[in-house]
């Protein structure tokens, strides 16, 4: 469009939309944020909003949708929940006093990973990451806007770069170079994430000098990028902290996945995970601790003992603890408090709430103290009550405050002497006007005398024609109507200018001293962080105690030489959904020696359920939490790598197989002596030659190399004859009890291997139809005739490469079909590719295929 044509309201949209061609404009006009153009059309469509259109008689309308300014938030949240940017451009100028257009400018930019002022109630960390990258390294860097929250770290190889990202919940990646395509796709394609672009470095004393190269780079980017977004400069955010990956028990976000950490994998809600489990907290802020130390248990023994002796304090002292509950209900989140102090968007109620949560601090203290234990002494000492600044809150800001700022009655009567007389004139101005008027007509004689206002003439004495005569000498004209003469006096006069004084500077100067009071409070924000912290940590051990207490958990020990004996330990998490009544325990022993647990069973009974058990039980211990057992004594492991369930990784495009082998690399080449490893039924995804040896490579490669605690799940029975050549390996199973043809898993763990397998009595179990198991039954008898099967020798690698010859798993078992009318059925076979299908779509084939027959 020619600028000729163009408004002078619209130019400026224009010149303001082109510095944020990536983000949906809101455009203050009045009591409206206007959209123009695209932005309109989409966001009409995505909010639900009417789209219509400004100068619709021209040849070209602009298309237009607008929102209320007093309910753009929600809108907002929808935008950047979907994963889009929201730049908010405000008046900077009283329209009435304006020249021209009214000055505008972009306030802040909302982003997925800066959300504020979000009208969900939230409390999980939302981390904004960025990362860049020199020759040989990646810097990762994240930050929660919300809570102040800062830390960087270098890392090795892009793989690690994913993973952590996924740890962190990121919904937006700040990208500080140039992505390769492969790069890009598996962030934006597959990861989901809204790539943002940062080139700039921001100095601040909040990024150390001792950081690497990189490490400061990346942490300058990130800041740089909150800079320009949220257009202020923010005393919330804490200095950046270093830290590397091995600080904690190493898990990778697949691991984290598979043993339903922070969420159940197969709902996705928080139900059935082990925070459900684990969180009686009663703060946002312990809610917030609890899920960073269930995603990065300890791996120092002298803190988790430390944590763990004072749950015990707290379970050993009831009635204290109960108090100290009901105290922490009365906390507000702290941190994010500070925050909106920070931005200058807390409002009186935000304040009122940082008072009554302030006023709490002293209460909690005195509990922990009556406690009277050494335990306690350092979460005592680092109680700040910060008594002043709750004595500010509570003398400045009104209880009956509202969260609207400027409109007076916020601030508490006393704290302000000239807001006092304000507030005074306007109370008692009404009576003061009552006595004039009553005085006056006494004095004069004027019996219908009587004081009126008009926003003209202010406050004036009311006079009839006929009453003219009786005016006293005091009183002047002010207006003269047909019949009555408008006259005022000078006590009129001053009481009148005090009054419209009061009424028209009480609520600025009542702005006024809120602002200063805030401004007093963002003095507090480095105590208020660590007041929080502190907070935090007792609200997360006494849920600890809690948690144990109820479900029966025993305290842990840790031991420096290598072994596993817990004693009738139970998967937490599946006890609590099923109940302790119903639930099975098993005991799990490594001595110093055993390296290796060769788990046989079948599908069904209790194999997988038993290694999520030891993992959990791992890092429940590693947290400072109680255990489900009668009694556990474990080493601290520093890495836990897991494969377990059968997925394909849909998005990437990987199959069942390529996953397995891509995560038994990573644990392979990560995991040390000190790690426990997880495996259930690798190789299961290919052909039961290859996968049988794969599968026994690998036991041979954890048992000669890593030397790791490692739980391996197999259905290749085969490979139970290794425990004859790798001594420190030994076989268990899952036993079974088998009555009058019918199969019972008893879901309790037994010494040796499996003496057969039970997968049609899985399959009857799951309820295929009785025709179909009885087909089965037929094959697997003939099979077992026909095939030939010597063991797979764990030594002799000749033997290994023989083994092809002797394969009947296709070969034999096409025989079946030998008559020249099976051509159909055998072509069928042939050509399907059994790894591509779905259950289904198998089930759908073996059905077609036995009306063929």
């Amino acid at each position: 469009m020619a600028s000729s044509k163009i408004s002078p309201g619209m130019q400026q949209y224009l010149d303001v939309k082109k510095d944020y061609p990536d983000a949906f404009l809101l455009f203050r006009m009045g009591d409206f944020y206007e959209l123009f153009y695209e932005d309109a059309v989409k966001a009409a469509q995505i909010l639900e909003i009417s789209l219509t259109s400004r100068n619709r008689n021209a040849d070209n309308p602009i298309p237009m949708a607008g929102v209320p300014y007093h309910s753009a938030q929600q809108y907002i949240d929808t935008l950047v929940d979907l994963g889009y940017k929201v730049a908010i451009a405000e008046q900077m100028e009283d329209p009435k006093k304006a020249v021209g257009v009214v000055k505008r400018e972009v306030v802040q930019v909302v982003t997925p990973g800066t959300v504020m002022d979000s009208t969900k109630s939230d409390s999980a960390n939302n981390f904004l990451v960025a990362i860049d990258c020199d020759e040989q390294q990646f810097g990762l860097s994240y930050m929660d806007v919300s809570t102040g929250e800062f830390w960087v770290t270098e890392l090795s190889d892009f793989g690690l770069v994913r993973s952590e990202i996924m740890n962190l919940k990121a919904r937006e990646l700040v990208v500080g170079y140039d992505l390769t395509e492969d790069e890009r796709t598996i962030f934006t394609k597959q990861m989901n994430l809204l790539l943002s672009s940062e080139t700039e470095q921001y100095t601040s004393p909040l990024i150390p000098s001792q950081l690497t190269p990189l490490e400061k780079q990346v942490a300058e980017k990130l800041l740089q990028y909150v800079h320009v977004t949220q257009k202020r400069e923010l005393s919330h955010l804490q200095p950046v902290r270093h830290y590397e990956i091995k600080d904690h028990l190493q898990m990778s976000y697949s691991t984290k996945v598979s043993l339903d950490l922070l969420e159940n994998t197969r709902t996705g809600k928080k139900h059935g995970s082990l925070y459900w489990l684990l969180d009686d907290t009663k703060t946002a802020m312990g809610m917030r601790m609890l899920r960073s130390w269930i995603d990065k248990p300890l791996i120092n023994k002298e803190a988790i003992l430390e944590r763990q002796a004072i749950v015990q304090v707290f379970l050993e002292h009831f009635f204290e603890r109960t108090d100290l509950t009901e105290s922490l209900k009365g906390v507000y989140d702290i941190e994010r408090l500070a925050s909106r102090v920070s931005f200058g968007k807390a409002n009186p109620k935000d304040l009122l709430q940082l008072g009554q949560t302030l006023a709490q601090v002293p209460v909690i203290k005195a509990i922990l103290e009556s406690f009277q234990e050494p335990a306690l002494d350092s979460l005592v000492n680092q109680l700040d009550t910060l008594p002043e600044l709750e004595e500010l809150i509570r003398c400045a800001i009104d209880p009956e405050a509202q969260a609207v700022i400027t409109e007076g009655n916020i601030i508490r009567t006393g704290f302000d002497e000239q807001l006092d007389n304000y507030r005074k004139v306007l109370r008692e101005g009404t009576g003061w006007i009552a006595e004039i008027e009553a005085k006056e007509r006494e004095a004069s004689g004027i019996h219908n005398l009587k004081i009126d206002y008009n926003r003209k003439d202010g406050y004036y004495f009311h006079v009839t024609n006929s009453n003219l005569s009786l005016v006293p000498e005091h009183f002047f004209r002010k207006a003269t109507l047909k019949n009555s003469e408008r006259f005022g006096t000078a006590e009129l006069a001053k009481i009148e200018g005090e009054l419209l004084e009061a009424r028209e500077r009480s609520a600025d100067l009542e702005y006024d001293i809120f602002m200063r009071v805030r401004t007093q409070v963002e003095h507090y924000i480095k105590r208020l962080q660590a007041l929080a912290k502190t907070i935090a940590t007792i609200d997360v051990l006494q849920s600890f105690a809690v948690v144990a207490e109820t479900n029966h958990y025993v305290r842990p020990s840790f031991n420096d030489n290598n072994e596993i004996a817990i004693v009738d330990g139970r998967h937490a998490v599946v006890e609590k959904v099923m109940g302790s009544q119903e639930y099975i325990p098993n005991s799990i022993h490594f001595d110093k020696e055993t390296s290796i647990q060769l788990i046989t069973g079948p599908n069904m009974s209790g194999k997988s359920t038993y290694m999520r058990q030891l993992a959990l039980t791992v890092i429940m211990a590693q947290m400072g939490a109680y255990v489900a057992a009668k009694s556990a004594n474990i080493p601290v492991f520093d890495a836990i790598f897991t494969r377990i369930g059968a997925a394909d990784d849909l998005i990437s495009g990987q199959s069942t197989f390529m996953v397995e082998m891509t995560e038994a690399n990573h644990a392979l080449k990560r995991a040390s002596k000190h790690s426990l490893i997880l495996f259930d039924e690798l190789g299961r995804g290919t052909a039961t030659y290859d996968g049988m040896a794969l599968a026994q490579a690998i036991i041979e490669y954890i048992y000669h190399h890593v030397q790791a605690k490692t739980m391996f799940a197999t259905h290749y029975h085969e490979l139970t004859s290794l425990s004859k050549e790798l001594t420190n390996l030994v076989n268990v199973h899952v036993a079974t009890l088998e009555k009058d043809g019918e199969v019972t898993f008893l879901h309790q763990i037994a010494e040796g291997p499996a003496d057969k397998s039970y997968g049609i009595h899985v399959a009857k179990i799951a309820g295929l139809p009785e025709e179909l198991l009885e087909r089965a039954d037929v094959i697997l008898e003939e099979l077992e005739t026909n095939a030939s099967e010597p063991p797979l020798s764990p030594t002799t690698e000749d033997n290994q490469k023989e083994k092809p010859a002797t394969d009947t798993s296709v070969g034999e078992q096409l025989s079946l079909f030998e008559e020249p009318s099976y051509d159909k059925i055998i072509k069928t076979l042939k050509e399907t590719d059994m790894m591509t299908l779905t259950p289904m779509e198998a089930m759908n084939l073996l059905f077609t295929l036995k009306q063929e027959l």
